[in-house]
């Protein structure tokens, strides 16, 4: 009865680190896809509740993409540049009979590119184009070519990325830090996805594993001293 306890709470330590190894090792899975973004009328950004084919922007309005890899539209990365109406549209006067959008295209930094591809520089558009025209018809007008999927989803801005659609992946890259919008350039493009740190468990992992090995051999002791 006595060894069937030791064993017992044996089993338990082996349990409950790799419990803890697990939790600190696990990576949520996200997916890589171009999110879309509303001005929200000062220089912020919206996620939009309406995919680009269907909404119909007004005139001034500032329309936002972003290439990056996410779990859903909560932690979703904004576009890195303000939405700047006045910013992007100062160079292209008004035109009867038509209506300006400005776009912010961002394609996001290197740890969310797929394998192979190097994000472009982050870019701004003014579309002048009909007053009925969607945002997508105004993304169309300046940023060809588009990629759409067999269910109307933005797979590509420019030929970025060259393929794929939204695939999911197993979170092993994280994100790079984020610059601010105002701080969004070029040279962002370039960033590493590896800033040389290791996957391996955190120090707070360890230290909880630490302690779980300490309470396991305090009980198979206590278990030992009953024989």
């Amino acid at each position: 009865m006595r060894r069937a306890s030791g064993t017992a709470a044996l089993l338990l330590l082996v349990g409950a680190v790799l419990a803890v190894l697990g939790a600190g090792s696990a990576q949520a899975a996200g997916y890589r896809y171009w999110s879309f973004w509303e001005g929200d009328g000062g220089k912020s950004w919206t996620y939009a509740t309406q995919g680009p084919s269907v909404v119909r922007p007004d005139d001034g309005a500032v329309q936002g993409f972003r290439f990056s890899v996410s779990e859903d539209s909560q932690d979703s990365a904004q576009p890195r540049r303000a939405a700047d109406f006045g910013a992007v549209c100062a160079d292209t006067p008004a035109k009867d009979g038509r209506k300006r959008i400005a776009l912010v295209v961002d394609p996001g930094t290197a740890a969310d590119a797929p394998d192979g591809e190097k994000p472009p520089a982050l870019r701004t558009a003014c579309a002048q184009v009909a007053p009925d025209a969607s945002t997508a018809e105004a993304l169309a007008s300046v940023a060809k070519p588009l990629r759409y999927d067999d269910s109307a989803m933005l797979c590509a801005i420019s030929g970025y990325p060259r393929s794929g659609c939204g695939e999911q992946t197993d979170g092993s890259s994280a994100a790079a830090p984020e610059q601010s919008q105002d701080q969004a350039g070029s040279e962002d493009q370039d960033r590493a996805a590896d800033d040389g740190q290791g996957g391996g468990p955190s120090a707070g992992v360890l230290t909880g594993v630490g302690a779980v090995l300490v309470l396991g051999v305090a009980a198979v002791l206590r278990a030992r001293r009953r024989r």
